[in-house]
């Protein structure tokens, strides 16, 4: 199959094109998909994107009426599409449900001691010649009470983690997992999870129940001073309710692996241009917040598997009109 590979960087090509082995036509196109670049897939019989893809009724019109009948997206999240136009286009749309939920948790793990530890300004005073320690003090994670909201695959695994850190371990999530209770987890109320714990970590989906679930009204029942890891989808926290919660102190230190608006921002090098997202610029400003671009699936083992599903989703839609890892409207009810 000829396929159109939206947002695609030089690592994206290696990785799918080891996977392809020549299977397929891969061409390669640089800027997101939308129903402006969505031209560009001009004989193509699918499209492969990518997070910040636009994927609504729009797109997806002018995909459907040059042919394409598969969209593949090498990514888990599929909020993205709109699934109903894509049913009524006839367009099956097939994703990457899980690749290495290990590179996330570790990701966000990574965040948790930066933070902690002051690693960031840390790392930046001793190439000064600046080997003064005051502002770094930290604490131990030992006996701390980390809340990990979403225990899937990556929540499980962050769990896991802090627990193997001697840390208290609570959970909330609509649906438990048995999994998470055997690695010491408790589960709990959101509000009680806000309010109890000293980390806060956030590995759930971006659903319309789940978009800023962190808002002001959550970031007032924190404890006061506990450290925000977001590494799911940048809409589940209210943005500018964290700024106000990082100004008052409620908040002590956040990371960010995701941002509302990273469509401008991430995957790409901006640093010669004046970046005028005020909302993101005044969230740089802090010394108590470390940002990310959306790196945390970033690893060799999660690259691999992703391009191997992605070809895998190709090949079976090519040979059988199916894929292995279909997203329709009919399985999200």
């Amino acid at each position: 199959m000829r396929v159109a590979v939206f947002s695609s960087k030089p690592y994206d090509r290696d990785f799918l094109d080891a996977a392809n082995n020549g299977r397929h036509v891969f061409v390669y196109i640089e800027p997101r998909l939308d129903a402006y670049t969505a031209y560009a897939a001009n004989d193509a019989q699918a499209v492969c994107a990518f997070v910040n893809d636009h994927l609504d009724a729009q797109t997806l019109d002018v995909l459907a009426r040059q042919g394409v009948r598969l969209v593949t997206l090498r990514c888990a999240g599929f909020n993205q599409v709109d699934l109903a136009a894509a049913k009524s286009l006839g367009i099956t749309v097939a994703r990457v449900p899980e690749y290495s939920p290990h590179s996330v948790a570790e990701h966000a793990v990574a965040l948790m001691l930066t933070l902690n530890r002051k690693i960031h300004r840390a790392s930046a005073r001793v190439r000064e010649g600046n080997f003064s320690l005051d502002g770094l003090l930290g604490f131990d994670m030992h006996r701390k009470t980390v809340g990990v909201v979403g225990t899937g695959k990556i929540g499980l695994i962050v769990a896991r983690i802090m627990a193997g850190f001697g840390c208290k371990v609570l959970a909330y999530d609509p649906y438990p997992n048995a999994d998470c209770v055997a690695a010491g987890a408790s589960y709990v109320t959101l509000p009680e999870l806000l309010c109890g714990s000293d980390i806060v970590s956030l590995h759930c989906p971006l659903t319309p129940d789940t978009h800023h679930l962190i808002d002001e009204a959550a970031v007032r029942q924190m404890r006061h001073g506990a450290m925000l890891i977001n590494i799911s989808r940048g809409a589940v926290v209210d943005t500018r309710a964290l700024i106000r919660g990082l100004k008052s102190g409620a908040i002590g230190s956040l990371g960010l692996d995701v941002y509302e608006e990273e469509e401008n921002l991430f995957f790409q090098d901006l640093s010669n241009t004046l970046i005028n997202d005020d909302v993101f610029a005044r969230l740089l400003t802090f010394p108590n917040v470390v940002i990310t671009g959306h790196q945390g699936f970033f690893t060799e083992d999660a690259m691999t598997e992703i391009a191997k599903v992605t070809v895998e989703n190709i090949t079976q839609f090519e040979e059988t009109g199916l894929v292995l890892y279909p997203v329709s409207v009919e399985r999200l009810v």
